[in-house]
């Protein structure tokens, strides 16, 4: 379903977390040193960084050190310096118990937090809600339909895709066999549609449990900060004893909301919520505004991920599905959410255009790496609905969703 159940080689990487306190100090040694050589990479750094720039001044070493602590994220070198020594020196004994559970939507932090120590059981969640039908169903109903969009939209067999999400959602049953469950989120679309969902079925189950939420948007001495896979097993638990939060009602209701909301035909409800603060969870607002811009544009009728990869092929020269997605990924994406094999649905219904808008070529791909080897280009058609000249709303024949709202193309 997403880059979390099989690893995809076009996966982003992004810096872990581990910061060593000497090659810190060596850095900010090397950034006076060429600041004083007048080198204008180090300049520009200190003009960014620092409060007290001018054109008359000159730094000594805490300056720099200042410098550093401010790219990595930290208000001070003292804060990053305490900081380090925290990770440094945690407790030994293990943070959670064996009546944890831990709530995610992948598997990408499963085997840090063994590492760190945690003990409790590890659950998946992760039907990805930022594609496909989102309907207002009877549980059992509301499965059976996401079954059959995630065999067709990712190329499953029916009865795996069925069964994998059984497992999954069944863990909503057994959430009293524990005495703590603590959901782990991030800030993208992807994290953030599934935890609405999650807490809709909290409030609706009202387990007697203790019900905990660790979501974050950024992580300290991580300045490029992407998603909880990527951090070391020490930032886990420092996330563990640091963000962790009780869930209270105030969350479960605005799970409900968006969830609601999502759900809906019309995307007035949505957008009211988009536009307001989102506490106590407020990367959900910026999750929600990244969702709404899946809509046609008016600009050119694509959503926006859609208007990116074409974007990507003729910007930046992808030339091969892999490097397109690499590209969306790495430069262009503003709130990364996207797995692999969603991207090469989003692709498949960008096909469905009575004028091609990229040509595709399977018979040159790598036949051992597959669909992301396969050389693509754009057609003509492609450049002009990228740049506004034609619409794409009135070329797409197929359908397609975001939540609630289908989005149905011209009959062919």
């Amino acid at each position: 379903m997403s880059d979390t159940a099989a690893p995809s080689p076009y996966q982003r990487t992004w810096f872990n977390g581990r910061l060593n306190l000497e090659q810190q100090k060596k850095r900010a040694r090397e950034l006076l040193r060429a600041y004083h050589q007048d080198q204008a990479p180090a300049v520009q750094r200190f003009q960014q960084h620092h409060p007290r720039y001018d054109h008359g001044f000159y730094p000594q070493l805490a300056d720099a050190q200042w410098v550093i602590a401010r790219e990595n994220g930290f208000a001070s070198w003292a804060r990053m310096k305490t900081h380090i020594e925290q990770l440094a020196h945690q407790p030994d004994t293990a943070p959670d118990g064996r009546h944890t559970l831990h709530l995610r939507c992948g598997e990408d932090i499963r085997q840090s937090l063994q590492l760190a120590g945690f003990i409790g059981d590890f659950q998946q969640f992760a039907d990805p809600f930022c594609q496909g039908p989102l309907a207002d169903l009877p549980l059992p109903e509301f499965i059976h339909n996401r079954a059959r969009f995630i065999a067709s939209a990712y190329e499953l067999e029916p009865a795996d895709a069925l069964a994998r999400l059984q497992g999954e959602y069944a863990v909503l049953q057994r959430l009293e066999d524990y005495q703590q469950v603590v959901l782990w989120f991030e800030h993208d679309s992807y994290d953030q549609l599934i935890l609405a969902f999650l807490l809709d079925q909290l409030l609706r189950l009202q387990p007697k449990v203790q019900l905990e939420l660790i979501c974050v948007e950024q992580v300290p001495g991580v300045p490029d900060f992407i998603g909880l896979g990527q951090l070391t097993p020490e930032l886990l638990t420092w996330l563990w004893h640091n963000q962790r939060v009780p869930l209270g009602r105030a969350h479960l209701q605005l799970g409900r909301q968006v969830w609601r909301a999502l759900c809906q035909p019309d995307p007035a409800a949505l957008q009211a919520l988009a536009a307001a603060e989102t506490p106590p969870i407020l990367p959900m607002q910026r999750a929600l505004q990244r969702h709404l811009r899946e809509l046609p544009s008016g600009f050119n009728g694509l959503g926006l991920t859609q208007h990116l990869a074409l974007q990507a092929m003729a910007d930046y020269g992808a030339d091969t599905v892999g490097r397109v997605f690499a590209v969306l990924m790495r430069q262009l994406e503003p709130l990364p959410f996207l797995g692999d094999l969603m991207f090469w649905h989003l692709l498949r219904k960008l096909q469905q255009s009575r004028e091609p808008l990229f040509v595709l070529e399977p018979g040159k791909g790598d036949p051992e790496r597959g669909w992301p080897s396969y050389p693509i280009f754009l057609t003509e058609t492609g450049v002009a609905v990228l740049r506004g000249k034609r619409d794409f709303r009135e070329l797409f024949y197929g359908e397609r969703w975001v939540g609630g709202i289908c989005i149905k193309g011209q009959v062919r």
